[in-house]
C-alpha cells in the first residue's frame, strides 16, 4: 500500500508541473486559437534563470537562504520568463496575425529552435546541477513514507498558482476581458477591449506559470539542460489536448491523468514504457472523444 501511495504522490507531483505548463498552451489557444510551440522553451528558460540567480543570491555578499531565497528566485524567474513570453508574442505572432494559420505555426517552431540554440550557446550543452532550494520543513510522520518536502512544496506552489489564476480570470477586469475575447474576439473589440493587450497578457501569464514549473522541476530532478523544455512541452501539450484544448480545468485534469499514467506505468510496468502508456491513453480518449475530456467538438457547417 505504501508503494501505491508513493506512486500516487509521484504522479500528482508530475501532473502538477505538467499542469503549470499546459495552462499556457490552453490559454493561448483559447484566445487566438493557435498553439505556442515555443512555450516549452520558456519553461526551460525559467529553470535556467532560477539557477543563475540562485548562484548569485546565495553567495556573498547577499547570502540568501531558506524561504527568502526560494521566493525571490521564483519571482525573478517569473518576471524574466514573462518578458520572454511577451517577446515571443511580439516577434512570432503579432506580425502574422492576419496571415494563414500555418504561418504563425512555423514561426513558433522557429522561435522554439532559436531559443534552444540560444541557451545552448550562452550557457552550455551539458547537464547542470540544480541546487536544493526547498527549505527544511517538518512533515507529519505518517506522510514521510509517501511524501517528501520537495513534492509537498511543489503541490503547495501549484495549488496557490491555480487559485491565483482562477481568481484573476473570474474576478478581475483583465480576466473578464480575456474571457470575452475567447468567446468572440470581434465583439470584444467592438466593446472597447484592447485585443493586443489581452493577447500579450495571456502570453505573459502562461510564461510566468511555465517559469514556476521550470523552477519546481529543477528542485525535483536536481539537474537541467537546454533540451528539457522540448519533452516537457510535448507532454504538457498532450495534457492540454487530453483535457480539451482551450479549457483551463481540462488542462489541469489532463495533466493529472498524464502524471498518474507515467507514475503507475513506471512503477508497475517499466520506466522505459511510461511515455508510451501516457500517449496510448491520449489516443484512446481522443478516439472516443476528439474534443478531449472537457472540450467540445465543434461541427463545421459547409
Amino acid at each position: 500500500m505504501d508503494f501505491f501511495f508513493s506512486l500516487f504522490m509521484s504522479g500528482l507531483t508530475k501532473g502538477s508541473i505538467y499542469a503549470l505548463i499546459a495552462l499556457g498552451y490552453t490559454m493561448v489557444y483559447g484566445i487566438i486559437a493557435l498553439i505556442n510551440f515555443a512555450h516549452g522553451e520558456i519553461y526551460m528558460i525559467g529553470a535556467f534563470i532560477a539557477l543563475i540567480f540562485t548562484m548569485h543570491l546565495s553567495a556573498p555578499p547577499v547570502s540568501m537562504t531558506g524561504w527568502t531565497l526560494l521566493l525571490t528566485v521564483a519571482a525573478i524567474a517569473a518576471i524574466y520568463s514573462g518578458m520572454y513570453g511577451w517577446t515571443v508574442e511580439k516577434i512570432a505572432y503579432q506580425p502574422l496575425r492576419g496571415a494563414s494559420r500555418l504561418a504563425p505555426l512555423i514561426s513558433a517552431i522557429g522561435m522554439s529552435i532559436f531559443l534552444q540554440n540560444y541557451v545552448q550557446l550562452v550557457q552550455t550543452s551539458n547537464f547542470l546541477v540544480f541546487p536544493d532550494l526547498i527549505p527544511q520543513i517538518e512533515l507529519p510522520l505518517s506522510w514521510a513514507k509517501t511524501l517528501n518536502r520537495t513534492n509537498f512544496i511543489i503541490l503547495i506552489f501549484t495549488a496557490l498558482s491555480m487559485a491565483t489564476l482562477t481568481f484573476f480570470i473570474k474576478f478581475t477586469r483583465m480576466g473578464m476581458a480575456m474571457r470575452a475575447v475567447a468567446q468572440d474576439p470581434t465583439m470584444a473589440q467592438l466593446s472597447g477591449i484592447n485585443l493586443d493587450r489581452v493577447i500579450s497578457v495571456t502570453f505573459i501569464i502562461g510564461s510566468v506559470l511555465a517559469a514556476l514549473g521550470g523552477l519546481l522541476i529543477g528542485c525535483s530532478i536536481r539537474q537541467i539542460d537546454f533540451y528539457i523544455g522540448f519533452l516537457a512541452g510535448m507532454k504538457a501539450f498532450t495534457a492540454a489536448v487530453l483535457g480539451g484544448i482551450g479549457s483551463i480545468p481540462g488542462a489541469v485534469i489532463g495533466a493529472l491523468i498524464l502524471g498518474f499514467a507515467e507514475s503507475f506505468a513506471a512503477g508497475y510496468i517499466s520506466s522505459s514504457y511510461k511515455d508510451m502508456v501516457a500517449f496510448i491513453i491520449l489516443i484512446i480518449i481522443l478516439t472516443f472523444r476528439p474534443g478531449g475530456i472537457m472540450g467540445t467538438t465543434q461541427t463545421q457547417k459547409v
